[in-house]
């Protein structure tokens, strides 16, 4: 892959938040590829690079990374505004595994040498990453995972096999929980394990969804052999480091990005079709429309919390659970308003902004991927409501 050269990021630290979120939206408005807003689908890496190359010549990749490290060295709430006007501006979700999962983890727990090696190709895109996490039968109940290491003198063995592996087809390195003891609690004897993608022993099997889009795949591994310096942390701790990865990638689920994009859209179509003076439609809209106002509220909750610097608790699972239930019912009565459209791929007219049948079947997963809302209400019953298991 074409590696690109890095801005040096300039300090934000002092502004305000306001004048920096004017200072992000004009240069995303004047930078980002127009082609690319609001995108139906998930873009492969060579559909979207041109967007992650610019943010890396900016120095506006990493906005969580210290600045020793490349990053913007941004608070909890300039990071909230960069993801709100990204999310404003319909910008395309990058490849970003890297940038905001596996590289934090890096920067809290890996080594001298780990952070010298893998942190800058983050940074020039020479490393793409993909997760390794969910398996056929340990998805919501990941601590079941059985993809095993053994080692080998100074090697891991790898086999097993990982699903739902995003975009895992344009990756070079994927991050994986694997087990390393057998014999331990299945929430213990776990390790976190970076393996190249062109290593001997590995498959990609990509899965073709409703849309047929090919953003997940499977990946099998037999007998890979990965090096012993690749666990970062201590062996048999992994689970904990994983679990602290997703405490403010909660906050991004449970945006109201997804649901407000969608309810304009549902506007757009009902006055398409006819169906914006029927009174029980306008009745339907204007639920959906409070629900989504309740949605901002309850959002802008928790992003006060980020804004003051305070640690996310369990019942920001509501956030998750509210959004993606609405995304849901707004693609519903798109569908029911497209009426013969809806068994239609692609958008109507050729507008872009009129594509039920896609925004339908992107609302289908969304109440199962990052953790499912079965397990976000355990969850809240158990950690919020202190209900008996």
């Amino acid at each position: 892959m074409t590696a690109v050269k890095v801005g040096t990021p300039d300090d934000y630290s002092a502004m305000d938040d306001e004048t920096f979120r004017m200072e992000v939206r004009s240069w995303i408005a004047a930078n980002y590829p127009p082609e690319l807003r609001n995108p139906p689908k998930r873009l492969h890496f060579s559909e979207n690079k041109v967007w992650y190359y610019k943010l890396a010549e900016k120095g506006w990749l990493c906005p969580g990374w210290p600045r020793e490290y490349g990053g913007m060295g941004l608070s909890a709430s300039k990071q909230l505004i960069m993801i709100e006007e990204r999310e404003r501006h319909g910008c395309a979700r990058l490849n970003d595994m890297g940038v905001n999962m596996l590289g934090p983890l890096v920067i809290r727990h890996g080594t001298d040498d780990q952070k010298a090696f893998f942190l800058p190709r983050i940074l020039t895109g020479e490393h793409i990453w993909c997760q390794g996490y969910s398996e056929p039968n340990a998805g919501s109940d990941l601590a079941s995972l059985r993809t095993e290491a053994v080692l080998d003198g100074e090697e891991w063995v790898v086999n097993g096999q990982k699903i739902w592996t995003s975009l895992a087809m344009d990756a070079n390195w994927i991050f994986c929980l694997v087990r390393t003891d057998k014999t331990a609690k299945k929430q213990e004897g776990i390790s976190f394990l970076l393996i190249p993608m062109d290593t001997p022993g590995i498959t990609i099997r990509p899965i073709r969804n409703l849309d047929m889009h090919d953003e997940f795949c499977e990946t099998f591994f037999d007998d890979v052999r990965v090096p012993r310096a690749n666990i970062v942390g201590q062996v048999n701790k992994g689970w904990t480091m994983a679990k602290n990865l997703l405490g403010f990638e909660r906050i991004g689920i449970g945006s109201p990005r997804q649901s407000s994009n969608a309810l304009g859209r549902l506007r757009l179509l009902a006055e398409r079709m006819g169906a914006w003076d029927d009174p029980a439609f306008r009745e339907r809209y204007a639920r959906l429309r409070a629900d989504l106002a309740d949605h901002k509220v309850l959002y802008e909750t928790f992003a006060e919390r980020v804004r003051r610097g305070e640690a996310l608790g369990p019942d920001v699972s509501m956030l998750k659970v509210h959004q993606t239930e609405l995304f849901q019912r707004i693609t519903d009565a798109m569908l029911d308003v497209a009426g013969e459209w809806s068994g239609a791929f692609g958008p109507l007219d050729g507008n872009r902004e009129l594509n039920p049948t896609g925004l339908f079947i992107q609302a289908r997963p969304s109440t199962i991927y990052g953790g499912s809302n079965e397990i976000q209400r355990n969850v809240l019953a158990k950690n919020v409501l202190d209900l008996p298991g």
